[in-house]
């Protein structure tokens, strides 16, 4: 059964695929780091050209061809990922989906010094991501099959919980 990390950015999801990936021996895929290197550009780079509307329509080709793909994977998401209705649907058609929820003070005190992240380059960045949120965590909630919140847990706590939850699952 393949494994779906969502949740906003900075909530961990690319470090405890990393690790879930290493403690189930099972591969993992950064759906940005994908859409990166098919565009061979970096995501701020295709917000600041073709907007935010043509990334999105990105990430909905890029998880459409992952429902054909066959072998088992971790697969992170982008944080945007589930906004989108259509997203949600093949998200919950590739895997189990896993929202990490973590507070907006800790994702706050994770990104503050990141210039990569072009939803954050504003002039209160801690407002934002308090906004943002708000409305996306019912869409993270609807998305996913399990909920882990990750506020204060180390990766391998995080990790711990997922693997126990796949256990509880099969």
């Amino acid at each position: 059964m393949n494994i779906v990390l969502v949740g906003y950015m900075g909530s961990g999801k690319s470090s405890v695929a990393y690790q879930l990936s290493y403690r189930l021996q099972t591969p993992y895929i950064d759906s940005d780091k994908q859409i990166e290197r098919e565009q061979h550009k970096t995501i701020s780079a295709i917000f600041a050209e073709s907007g935010e509307q043509a990334f999105r329509d990105m990430e909905t080709a890029y998880l459409r061809r992952l429902t054909e793909q066959k072998g088992r994977f971790i697969l992170s998401t982008g944080g945007g990922m589930p906004v989108r209705e259509e997203n949600r649907a093949l998200l919950k058609q590739i895997g189990k989906v896993i929202y990490l929820k973590t507070d907006a003070e800790t994702i706050y005190e994770r990104l503050k010094e990141d210039t990569t992240r072009p939803l954050l380059q504003c002039e209160d960045p801690s407002g934002r991501i308090r906004d943002m949120l708000s409305v996306r965590d019912p869409i993270y909630e609807d998305a996913a099959d399990y909920v882990v919140a990750t506020t204060g847990q180390s990766v391998q706590e995080i990790v711990a919980k997922i693997v126990d939850l796949m256990e509880d699952d099969v």
